[in-house]
């Protein structure tokens, strides 16, 4: 079974392409599997796997689950399900409908506008929620009953040691040069004459909007608004006051508005808005918006490396500490909370030279550990804009064999995963036999079954009886 753990980012539930495209059509199917009073089928199974080829395509040394790790993954969530309810655990309606929002939205960019998911659907977005809203309270209720499981486990420096023990030396990894570094990014603010001009462009367009009603507002929208991510489908989105994703002054200034009306310029991180409500019940809404972000010039920009350039004087006078001065200045929200530390897939800051951008490989390459950069001007992609960041080199290890000494955290990481891993093992095998379990005789040849099969039969039997 202890594979299976492995699978969790495959088997959440998602408005995945398969699961989409069975949506729009009634196929033939039937339960392949069932837990208690929760049955799998095997259209789940199917798409799964498919939805892991699209996954992980282009994407070398991938070893795709089969069907019986499928299966197995899809017991253990009934199981975990199943225990969550009996346990009493509870999922907020509003934390179902915030986590639903956030997967259309991301469905909608991967698509490219509402309009086009809903024909390939061959369902409204509200109908598409209603589909998998149940589903989406089920995996968080899984999730919650795991959690439940595994999260008072602790890990001890004996422990660490005793399993870094266990792993054959000829097996440690060998890791390459890694570098500690951090960063206090500043974005350049707009002129305030220039953000006054931007400002009335969007009275302008508010104006337009509310003579001649809401057939404008989405045109104007699709010409003037600079948010690609809705600009295509007129700024229209759903929009969840529980959601923390957005931004708290659009949040605010959306929901203060009656169906139909149209908000004042609102100032928020990404720019300068003016939203429309669509229509409105309880804490969701459908809004429309234009955003504006006003343009920086090269004054700004010289603000910006002069403000930068003294924080680096402050910082290297000892007035200050770096991780203070991330704390007081940096507008980086992904490093702002971890004193301005780049992370590396694996969630260590020792991080090879291929995770940092493109514009931070130079400086790097010419600085040594303990050294602090000159503010550095550099295009963030994701956000369009210039942004100017001072770059800490805080140290380097040089190319080596796994070891405690450099490599404890990575170790002792792995160690506990490696321990919630048994503990979950135990609480299935303790657990399974005490369910109804039921598996298609299809799937009854599968070896990671082993359990599971068990059971079924002990169910099987008891049926005849």
């Amino acid at each position: 079974m202890k594979k299976v753990f492995v699978l969790g980012a495959i088997l959440v539930v998602g408005l995945s392409n398969s699961a989409i495209a069975q949506s729009k059509k009634v196929v033939a199917d039937k339960i392949v599997g069932q837990v208690g009073d929760k049955i799998i089928l095997r259209s789940e199974i199917i798409n799964t796997i498919a939805d892991a080829k699209r996954q992980t395509q282009g994407q070398e040394n991938v070893v795709l689950p089969n069907e019986c790790q499928v299966l197995e993954g899809q017991l253990i969530r009934k199981a975990l399900l199943l225990q969550a309810q009996k346990d009493s655990l509870k999922v907020e309606d509003d934390e179902i409908e915030a986590e639903l929002d956030n997967r259309i939205r991301q469905t909608i960019q991967q698509y490219g506008s509402k309009d086009i998911l809903e024909e390939i659907a061959g369902k409204t977005v509200y109908q598409l929620k209603d589909d998998f809203r149940e589903a989406f309270r089920e995996q968080k209720l899984a999730d919650q009953m795991q959690r439940k499981i595994v999260d008072n486990i602790k890990i001890t420096p004996t422990e660490v040691k005793q399993y870094f023990s266990r792993t054959p030396t000829d097996s440690l990894p060998f890791y390459e040069s890694e570098i500690e570094v951090s960063q206090i990014v500043i974005v350049p603010k707009a002129n305030k004459d220039v953000e006054e001009y931007v400002a009335k462009q969007l009275y302008d367009y508010k104006k337009q909007a509310e003579a001649q009603g809401p057939k404008k507002f989405e045109q104007l929208a699709k010409n003037y608004s600079e948010d690609p991510s809705v600009k295509e489908n007129g700024g229209q989105f759903t929009l969840n006051r529980n959601d923390k994703f957005w931004d708290p002054p659009f949040l605010a200034g959306a929901f203060r508005l009656k169906e139909g009306q149209i908000s004042p310029v609102i100032k928020g991180k990404f720019g300068l808005h003016i939203i429309m409500m669509i229509s409105r019940s309880g804490d969701e809404a459908i809004v429309r918006h234009i955003l504006r972000i006003p343009p920086i010039t090269e004054d700004e920009i010289k603000e910006t490396v002069d403000k930068l350039d003294t924080i680096r004087n402050q910082i290297k006078a000892g007035k200050i500490n770096f991780a203070e001065a991330v704390s007081k200045y940096s507008d980086d929200e992904n490093s702002k909370f971890s004193a301005g530390s780049l992370v590396g897939r694996d969630g260590s800051t020792f991080i090879t030279l291929d995770v940092l951008d493109k514009d931070m490989i130079k400086p790097i390459s010419d600085m040594k550990p303990g050294d602090i950069s000159k503010p550095q001007v550099f295009l963030n992609e994701q956000r369009g804009r210039k942004e100017v960041r001072i770059i800490y080199y805080k140290s380097k290890k040089e190319p080596h064999r796994e070891n405690l000494k450099d490599d404890y955290n990575r170790i002792a990481q792995r160690a506990l995963e490696d321990k919630k891993t048994t503990t979950l093992e135990k609480w299935f095998k303790e657990h399974i036999p005490t369910y109804y379990i039921l598996i298609d005789n299809e799937f009854m040849k599968c070896s990671e079954l082993a359990q599971w099969k068990q059971a079924a039969v002990n169910a099987a039997e008891v049926r005849k009886q």
